[in-house]
């Protein structure tokens, strides 16, 4: 591998979370460019230096370039990052693979789970490139509200792949002095974390949203890493990444946050208002509303106990009463508290 510094980098997606990352390389020094899909947005970018759209009141560098293709963005990169909902995952990257030159890391800063195929982001990329660059692939999570990185508040992520030197290498591109990464291997535990955790948002949501308390939002948390856990080890995880940022960190942020999507969608719920109506005037991806269906699947699958998630999965796709969802969590069988 290439061990010079890294200093060009493509980023592909301008919704708050791409640009925000864009924005905050760019402001190091580093030459980005931002694939922009929309038209007006990248617009503003270049023109306002402003996403009015997606990050609307922070100024951007002058330094960020928008682009509109992806052969600008991926042009002599040494980093691909990859900022998109997870739902078009895999067609962008199917665009885009003529462009990726096999010798730049890639990098995905996007928590989901595929609907058809169940797959991860790092499995979409074996599918769509190659096994061999599985080597070459890693994946940013953690608790990291745009907003407040933007406002350059106090933030810790874990960047995993499975070549630690690589991990290495970007945690001293991204690190900042507001900005703190940590390093794993567990590739396949910090997308579970991160994906999983806006279902159990959902849920956490649905329960304020009906006036349940401090009380009922812990459970909800607590018991959400449970089932989160049981899937990650039965999926290959270290158990351990669950109790780091990409589980309980970002799990904590996503539940309590009035910044969280997710949570927002839950809370909504709980007060009566169809997903319909909900989506429907949602600017920004919840993608905890996609990934309830693929986890649903996934624990199917998997022979893995998830009772809340399969309750937001029903709440959202089946249309069900929150408060009978409640009710049958409550008059489950009695189990020890770690039983797996």
């Amino acid at each position: 591998m290439n061990r010079e510094n890294i200093s060009k980098i493509g980023v592909i997606g301008a919704g708050s979370w791409g640009t925000t990352l864009a924005n905050m390389l760019a402001v190091k020094g580093l030459e980005v460019d931002l694939w922009v899909k929309e038209k007006e947005a990248l617009n503003q970018i270049r023109d306002e230096r402003e996403n009015k759209i997606f990050l609307p009141g922070v100024k951007l560098d002058s330094r960020l370039r928008p682009v509109e293709s992806f052969e600008e963005a991926l042009y002599n990169k040494q980093l691909l990052l990859m900022v998109v909902p997870s739902h078009v995952f895999r067609v962008v990257l199917t665009d885009m693979k003529p462009y990726i030159n096999r010798e730049m890391l890639f990098m995905a800063a996007t928590k989901g789970i595929e609907n058809k195929t169940l797959m991860t982001m790092s499995q979409i990329v074996e599918d769509v490139l190659s096994k061999d660059y599985l080597d070459k692939f890693l994946c940013l999570s953690g608790p990291s509200f745009a907003k407040e990185v933007c406002k350059k508040l106090p933030t810790a992520v874990t960047i995993a792949g499975s070549r630690m030197e690589s991990a290495r290498r970007l945690q001293q591109v991204f690190h900042t002095e507001y900005f703190r990464v940590y390093v794993s291997q567990d590739l396949m535990g910090v997308q579970l974390g991160g994906a999983l955790k806006n279902v159990i948002a959902i849920a956490a949501g649905v329960s304020d949203g009906l006036n349940f308390g401090h009380n009922a939002r812990a459970a909800l948390i607590t018991r959400g890493l449970a089932e989160i856990t049981r899937l990650g080890v039965a999926m290959g995880a270290n158990p351990l990444t669950f109790a780091g940022l990409a589980g309980i960190g970002d799990l904590v942020l996503t539940c309590t946050g009035d910044l969280s999507r997710n949570r927002t969608v839950g809370l909504k719920m709980g007060k009566g208002v169809s997903v319909m109506d909900i989506t429907s005037g949602m600017n920004m991806v919840a993608e905890g509303i996609k990934t309830a269906r693929s986890v649903y699947e996934l624990a199917v699958k998997m022979g893995v106990d998830m009772p809340i998630a399969t309750q937001v999965y029903q709440l959202i796709y089946e249309s069900k009463d929150p408060k009978t969802a409640v009710k049958e969590l409550m008059a489950r069988e009695l189990k020890e508290e770690l039983e797996y």
